[in-house]
């Protein structure tokens, strides 16, 4: 698994090597953290792209983020794909709730699934926040959901 920053550049460690580097950094300089995962997807054409984001937030002082992005030729209807999605997201908060937990640092799964049942993402909102909360994460939806609504939304190519 590939993964980046904002900025374009490669991140050549494993993913939880990274992010415990990048939580020991900002400790040691007294940052606070907070860290939202989420994915969105876009289909274009045949191909469905996902892209998995792990936002650090510094209390006070902005954040930063760590980008995944993953291309598919498998065809999803809404749904799904919003499940799929979600599936994405608590991937990685599972391989990296340990460090979390060790360094006291809150996370949330954010899921770009919104709320209102005029919207057809509505109908997969159930599922993912059992999923979510199952899995005994922090939940967030549309319009709270800025992991996946807004970041992860940003670097789906």
């Amino acid at each position: 698994m590939r993964w980046r920053k904002f900025n374009g550049e490669s991140i050549n460690l494993p993913i939880k090597e990274a992010v415990r580097e990048a939580i020991i950094k900002e400790t040691e300089k007294g940052t606070r953290l907070k860290v939202c995962i989420g994915t969105d997807s876009q289909v274009k054409g045949s191909e469905t792209e996902f892209a998995t984001v792990i936002v650090f937030l510094r209390e006070h002082a902005g954040g930063f983020m760590y980008i995944h992005n993953e291309k598919t030729k498998m065809r999803y209807h809404l749904k799904e794909r919003m499940l799929v999605e979600v599936a994405k997201s608590i991937e990685i908060a599972y391989e990296l709730c340990d460090l979390f937990i060790e360094h006291k640092v809150d996370m949330e799964v954010h899921a770009d699934i919104n709320t209102n049942p005029a919207f057809k993402s509505n109908d997969a909102l159930k599922e993912a926040m059992g999923y979510i909360l199952g899995m005994g994460f922090a939940f967030k939806a549309k319009p709270e959901a800025f992991a996946s609504s807004c970041c992860a939304d940003k670097v789906c190519n």
